[in-house]
């Protein structure tokens, strides 16, 4: 060989020596590809089908319903409840004592509305007790003959109720008349009826006129005959027991 091409060939087997690895493997043609940007084997395949759809999809542009005007009125109906109740949840925020106060207040109105009649007539029943020579009470025999008679004029027309009701106004009247201790402006005739310093045969008789008006008044049905015979009866057996006695004496 000669000199010169002796050279030559020293120096492309020098060269070669100094390629990289990946250069002599692939033949010298440059620089491996990166496995993460190789599509995978099939991939060609998958992209050209044509039921799969690989393009964006425009999603049509939704137009926003316009309010009824049912639904303006409802707003508008909100909004000033919100600005009627929002003073109202902060004045309750800011004085809830004030709130807690009223609400005992009422409490202990109620209770002594209830159990207040009741504690007067046992001190006055007490009182009696004290007393055994005080009678017990009794209406006026001729006050209740004439309530009596009163009574039984409206009951004749029919008006059992109003009739019914003159029982109870006038015999309530004759008790704050004899002892005003016992009633009070608020008292009514359910109370009256509970109170222990009655004779028994006084608060039979209340209780049983009292429930008749009660029925007129609040259960909305009218008083019959029979209703006005059994309050009648029952005032009649208190007030006149002692004008009865009398007679048959």
């Amino acid at each position: 060989m000669p000199p010169a091409a002796c050279h030559q060939s020293r120096g492309m087997t020098g060269a070669a020596q100094t390629l990289p690895p990946s250069a002599q493997d692939s033949g010298g043609t440059g620089p491996p590809a990166d496995p993460a940007n190789v599509a995978p084997e099939g991939w060609e395949e998958l992209r050209g089908a044509s039921d799969i759809q690989f393009a964006p999809v425009e999603l049509p542009q939704v137009r926003e319903r316009e309010p009824s005007w049912l639904d303006r009125a409802l707003e508008t109906v909100f909004e000033a409840l919100a600005a009627i109740i929002r003073p109202v949840a902060l004045f309750i925020a800011e004085f809830w004592w004030i709130l807690a106060l009223v609400l005992a207040a009422a409490v202990l109105f109620f209770l002594a509305r209830i159990y207040g009649p009741l504690a007067r007539g046992a001190g006055t029943s007490g009182g009696q007790a004290a007393a055994p020579g005080r009678p017990d009470w009794r209406p006026d025999e001729r006050e209740s003959l004439a309530l009596l008679e009163d009574a039984d004029r409206l009951a004749l027309e029919g008006r059992y109720d109003e009739a019914t009701h003159l029982l109870l106004k006038r015999s309530v009247g004759q008790i704050a008349a004899a002892r005003p201790e016992w009633v009070e402006p608020s008292s009514t005739a359910r109370e009256l009826a509970a109170l222990p310093a009655l004779p028994d045969a006084a608060r039979a008789a209340f209780a049983v006129v009292a429930e008749r008006v009660e029925r007129s008044l609040f259960a909305l049905r009218s008083l019959d005959r029979s209703d006005w015979e059994a309050a009648r009866a029952a005032y009649a057996e208190f007030a006149l027991a002692r004008l009865g006695g009398r007679e048959a004496a």
